[in-house]
């Protein structure tokens, strides 16, 4: 509501009281407004309170894809949530964001992560190029694969939690969640990255880490050669050389937040990541995956075929580097 129509709220609100005594010309004059502005302000009463009605049954559509499987989204997450309903509604962004303002429904803003990274000791001398680059978009799915290892804080200790995602697609391909830091979840990550997506893997395909003790380590070094993957690292460092793996992390942990923290076991803390992955991989919609979540934006970029319904389908990417070159100056 704007000044003015706070304005004429008042003189009406004033005229129906039995006291007053002033009439709606000198109530107008002394508010500083016209008097027919006050009177097409009335007339308009029934026009207003339609809209107020629209508002409202808009903001309930809005709310329910708010709180969608539990995770509080934004005005674009909602957007492409309302997209994804069995009778889709294309509501703008302006206008979500006008009846979120308008109702108080507000989504939590990321704060800077308080962790810092692993610690340093514990590292062998194995360190591989940084032959990616930062190219995390360039070679197509199925190229570029990022993993890192997180801390999960709970009921006053740490499950620690290990990820290999799809740069292109950003799909999680497989996670790990572990009680300890020992080397082993992060093989097994690798372990289910083959299982279940080894026929998807080209020959070109490389894993992408920090420098941390697991990822220089001689177990992940072989597996990784092992099942013909090439290694890539970020520099000592250097966040944003695996910026799409810390960016997942982020903001994973604020969604998660308060679920953990009434988590008082292991096993609670698993039941949370898993159901996060799951919600993660086929319904957080994400804005430059053409409004999809990841594993439709895979099967999309695949086969072509565009899963949402009223709105013209993107063209599907087609142009990629030569993953051969990747490194290519490394090698010679």
């Amino acid at each position: 509501m704007n000044d003015t129509s706070c304005v004429f709220e008042v003189i009406f609100q004033t005229v129906q009281q039995s006291e007053n005594k002033l009439s709606v010309s000198r109530l107008c004059e002394l508010a500083g407004v016209s008097r027919s502005g006050y009177y097409a302000w009335v007339n308009a009463a029934p026009l207003r309170e339609a809209r107020e009605e629209q508002d409202r049954k808009d903001f309930e559509m809005i709310l329910i894809a708010y709180q969608f499987r539990g995770y509080d989204k934004g005005a674009r997450g909602i957007h492409m949530r309302l997209l994804h309903l069995e009778t889709p509604v294309n509501m703008n962004l302006k206008k979500i964001r006008r009846l979120m303002k308008k109702y108080g429904l507000m989504c939590k803003v990321r704060k800077a992560n308080p962790y810092r990274r692993m610690a340093k000791a514990l590292k062998t001398s194995n360190y591989a190029a940084n032959i990616l680059d930062r190219q995390f978009m360039a070679y197509g799915p199925r190229i570029v694969l990022l993993t890192d290892i997180t801390y999960i804080p709970y009921n006053g200790t740490f499950a620690y939690l290990s990820v290999i995602m799809d740069a292109f697609t950003k799909q999680v391909l497989a996670h790990v969640l572990s009680d300890s830091l020992e080397v082993d979840f992060v093989l097994e990550t690798v372990n289910i990255l083959i299982n279940e997506h080894g026929i998807s893997l080209h020959a070109e395909t490389l894993i992408h880490s920090d420098q941390g003790c697991h990822y220089t380590s001689h177990k992940f070094i072989d597996i990784v050669k092992d099942n013909g993957l090439r290694q890539s690292m970020s520099r000592r460092g250097n966040c944003w050389d695996n910026a799409p793996q810390e960016s997942f992390f982020g903001h994973m942990k604020d969604l998660i937040k308060d679920k953990l923290s009434s988590a008082t076991e292991f096993s609670e803390v698993k039941t949370t990541i898993d159901d996060y992955m799951d919600y993660y991989n086929n319904d957080k919609y994400q804005w430059g995956l053409c409004k999809l979540s990841p594993n439709e934006y895979y099967k999309f970029i695949t086969t072509g075929e565009y899963p949402l319904k009223g709105i013209p389908a993107p063209p599907v990417p087609t142009s990629f580097k030569d993953p051969t070159l990747i490194g290519s100056e490394d090698k010679q």
